[in-house]
């Protein structure tokens, strides 16, 4: 990070302090700090050019966008640093900019997870019939193998319920959750087509769970948790919902370069390391993280599922 002085040179500049602020809260990318800030690209660019050769901001290539963040400070920096920035907060409580900064950014991160739900909305009713990577028999019977019936099991990211239905034949009670308007309607409607009775739908986020905190034995993600906006508070939430001893469950994609899933499948991230996975479960103060590798798909790209448990 450069000096004090160069930084407070630097930022006694009131565009470049709104865009400190707005990358201490969410990633973005300069289409949305565009929307957000209502500047030209090459002005912007410009601030950002300065932010980095400053070690302020980086960036980082995800499909087709470079999205930029506040940069890690080193240890010997992150007091000054944090200094620096205790002054930009005050400063911008004098901005008006910054408070209406506040609300675009809300705004953008909505139309983020519309621009999701718009793809799983399209696929209700056919989800079953359509590929989905890492979606395999094999991948899922290593993870029902896990579960211990009767429980209480909350299917986060549901979709259209296959799994829940199956799910239900031996759990106490299934809570399918989905932010998919079409995904819950349909699930329930399959439900109660056929009388399954311990199997509720429920809309929500995945990083704000309609459930009450401490009612669940088993939080499960399968292949839903590529598609969260911050994979790390999905997991702190589903820490939440669990009963003291509850396990939470993950189904998923291992990491992976096929960069064309992000249109296809509305894919947020390219799958999770092992390590990932275990560096999230144990920050959100999971106990005992296993990770394993379960199953390779035979075509290419050879889609790869990882299995992940922790225990609360």
């Amino acid at each position: 990070m450069a000096s004090i002085l160069k930084s407070l040179r630097l930022l006694a500049d009131g565009t470049r302090i709104r865009i400190v602020l707005l990358l201490d809260r969410e990633e973005l990318s300069v289409t949305e700090l565009q929307e957000i800030l209502g500047i030209g690209q090459s002005t912007l660019s410009t601030h950002l050019s300065q932010l980095k050769q400053a070690a302020i901001v980086e960036d980082r290539r995800t499909g087709k966008n470079v999205l930029y963040r506040l940069k890690t400070q080193a240890a010997a920096d992150r007091k000054s640093f944090t200094q620096l920035m205790t002054v930009f907060r005050e400063a911008a409580a004098q901005m008006p900019e910054a408070a209406e900064d506040n609300d675009a950014l809300r705004l953008v991160l909505a139309r983020r997870q519309d621009k999701t739900r718009a793809y799983f909305d399209a696929l209700a009713g056919r989800f079953g019939r359509e590929y989905v990577p890492g979606r395999s028999w094999q991948g899922l019977s290593e993870m029902l193998m896990t579960l211990l019936p009767p429980l209480v099991i909350a299917d986060l990211g549901a979709g259209e319920g296959t799994l829940a239905l199956l799910l239900s034949r031996r759990a106490k009670k299934v809570i399918a959750v989905d932010n998919s308007e079409k995904m819950v309607e349909f699930g329930a409607s399959v439900a109660r087509k056929h009388k399954v009775r311990n199997l509720e739908y429920r809309q929500g986020d995945l990083e704000a769970l309609p459930i009450a905190g401490g009612t669940v034995d088993v939080a499960l993600f399968s292949q839903s948790l590529h598609h969260a906006l911050h994979p790390e508070r999905a997991i702190e939430e589903a820490r939440r919902v669990l009963r003291r001893g509850g396990r939470v469950v993950i189904l998923d994609l291992v990491k992976h370069h096929f960069e064309e899933a992000r249109e296809l499948y509305a894919d947020r991230w390219l799958g999770f390391t092992e390590v990932e996975l275990q560096r999230l479960l144990h920050s959100a103060g999971f106990k005992n993280a296993q990770t394993s590798v379960v199953h390779r798909e035979a075509d290419p790209p050879h889609f790869e599922t990882i299995l992940a448990t922790g225990e609360k």
